[in-house]
């Protein structure tokens, strides 16, 4: 009888021993931790895992490839996550992969995923620390999407504001309902369209002048392209700058003669000072000038009075028949 209750506890211990393995297995299974697979490890560091736990998937490039083994809380700004990464991505994955946190679906499980780098790295070892990427989390998509709700609600409560007092615009709808309006706009629309054929008919006339000068045509043309022309101008230009030369020494002399003529007024001397200051000279002139006109009019009337003596009229007779007439 005891060895048979001692049979019926060793079942039923190795019943429960095998269901608790069982549940163990299965429960590893599920958590996808890689029981019977080689592996190897890398780590990451975020400011904020979102929710992760020990357990979540990690994906490369969509493919799932390892999971969550640890975190660990570094310091209030850093949190490390370990990852257990199935061997045979010792080859294909590289050191220079960044690393986020995504969900599955908007309100799904939390995962991690590894993105390869655009540029060529060297491998990932085991224990390296990849880069991270900030994504943007699910209540930040909801705080935005919050503050977009509101800003729709005020462009709406706008909006519908902007209506009713177009609505109540008697002003508006009496513009909006002016027939000549129409009218005036077409006027307007075929001025605009002569106005943009003149201007298009005064840019080809232009172009063409601009043409005609650089063919050498027309009075500019000929300015512009004639070399001739341009020596002219050159020696032009050098006979107006020697005239220039000499009109400058004539001065530098006129300008020493005025010197000369002011240093002696200055000084007393020379004639030009006996002209303008000395009073004796003055009168000694007025007074020759005066004697001049006095001896003047005497030898008119001596040769008056000659002509009319009878020794010298025939002479003087002689005189006017020879003058031409």
């Amino acid at each position: 009888m005891a060895k048979k209750v001692i049979n019926s506890v060793k079942l039923g211990a190795f019943i429960i021993g095998g269901m608790l393995f069982l549940v163990l297995l299965l429960y590893m299974i599920g958590k996808n931790s890689n029981l019977f697979g080689a592996t190897y490890k890398l780590k990451a560091r975020f400011e904020n895992i979102q929710g992760l736990v020990t357990g979540n998937n990690v994906r490369f490039s969509g493919i799932e490839v390892g999971t969550v083994k640890r975190i660990k809380i570094l310091d209030d700004t850093t949190i490390e996550i370990t990852m257990i990464i199935e061997k045979k991505m010792l080859k294909i994955l590289r050191k220079n992969a960044v690393v986020s946190i995504g969900s599955e679906g908007l309100v799904g499980n939390k995962v991690v995923n590894i993105v390869p780098a655009r540029i060529p790295g060297p491998l990932a070892a085991e224990g390296d620390i990849l880069n991270t990427r900030k994504t943007v989390s699910t209540e930040e998509m909801l705080e935005t999407l919050s503050k977009s709700n509101n800003n729709i609600v005020e462009i709406t409560a706008g909006l519908k504001t902007t209506v009713q007092r177009i609505n109540n615009s008697n002003a508006l709808w009496s513009l909006l309902n002016d027939e000549s309006i129409p009218r005036d706009v077409r006027n307007s629309i075929s001025n605009i369209r002569l106005a943009t054929v003149k201007a298009r008919n005064m840019a080809d006339n232009l172009n063409a002048i601009v043409m005609d000068v650089r063919n050498g045509k027309g009075s500019v043309g000929t300015l512009l392209k004639d070399t001739s022309f341009a020596q002219n101008l050159n020696e032009a230009v050098l006979k107006i700058q020697a005239v220039g030369n000499e009109a400058q020494s004539l001065a530098v002399e006129i300008k020493q003669v005025v010197t000369g003529i002011q240093k002696d007024i200055n000084t007393g001397k020379g004639t030009v000072n006996a002209l303008l200051k000395d009073s004796l000279m003055t009168l000694t002139i007025n007074t020759s000038l005066e004697n001049i006109q006095k001896g003047t009019d005497g030898f008119n009337q001596i040769m008056e009075a000659l002509k009319h003596n009878f020794l010298f009229r025939g002479y003087f007779k002689k005189l006017e028949k020879k003058k031409p007439k």
